[in-house]
């Protein structure tokens, strides 16, 4: 059975600052509905396990629609996935033919470091499964490497938030760096959309997608990319 595993931060406060931060949640319930939706079925990790916070920001009445309130309303969701998220060492790689990092200001600080994460991230990609990421959760992919032991984002297709979507944010000096320039330092082909519109690339089994409106689309097209490889 085709299994996902969504990544998600332990981060709950900005470096420095009196200001929350953790998962955005749309991030994490419009991929994880779009795998459900096709009876692909998901677990949770994080770079330490436990307790997975929610950015405030993405719970403010503009950021939550019937996805949201319905996966927030779950009490066994809020239990299950964001109270016990799985630990790297808790997890099977060989049990998931899809990997997921979802964003948030949080993971700024704890996905760039987590080898744990990405460990896994590279056993699903060589075993033949797929690599997913939206918004800041791009920056997960900058701790994985290919099978030379080579940035695994070099030369590989790829976007994620943007340094004007930050500037919007009023928080570029907030984060201990700009995804945007951390994907182009890792040697990344780069690409961008409209501040805040839906952005998706695709470079075969590694699907980025720009921003919060871009979560869906990358279930989307991740679905897409598994019918295509089940025809062939």
């Amino acid at each position: 059975m085709t299994k996902a595993l969504i990544v998600v931060t332990n981060t709950a406060r900005f470096a420095g600052m009196n200001r929350a931060t953790g998962v955005w949640l749309s991030e994490a319930t419009h991929f994880h509905e779009v795998m459900a939706n096709h009876g692909i079925a998901v677990d949770y990790v994080s770079p330490t396990g436990g307790y997975v916070p929610l950015d405030p920001g993405s719970l403010a009445p503009d950021a939550m629609d019937a996805t949201n309130w319905r996966f927030y309303g779950d009490a066994q969701y809020r239990e299950r996935r964001l109270a016990h998220s799985l630990r790297p060492d808790q997890v099977n790689a060989d049990d998931y033919d899809i990997i997921y990092y979802a964003g948030g200001h949080g993971v700024m600080w704890d996905f760039p470091d987590s080898t744990a994460v990405a460990a896994i991230a590279q056993s699903i990609y060589q075993r033949g499964g797929l690599v997913t990421a939206v918004c800041h959760g791009v920056v997960g992919l900058l701790a994985m490497q290919d099978a030379e032991g080579q940035p695994f984002i070099a030369g590989r297709h790829v976007t994620g938030f943007t340094n004007e979507e930050e500037k919007i944010n009023q928080l570029t000096d907030a984060v201990p760096f700009l995804a945007e320039d951390a994907l182009k330092r890792a040697g990344a082909n780069y690409s961008k959309a409209a501040a805040y519109t839906e952005n998706v690339v695709v470079d075969g089994r590694l699907i980025t997608g720009q921003n919060p409106q871009s979560a869906r689309g990358v279930g989307k097209a991740t679905i897409q990319v598994l019918q295509e490889a089940n025809n062939d």
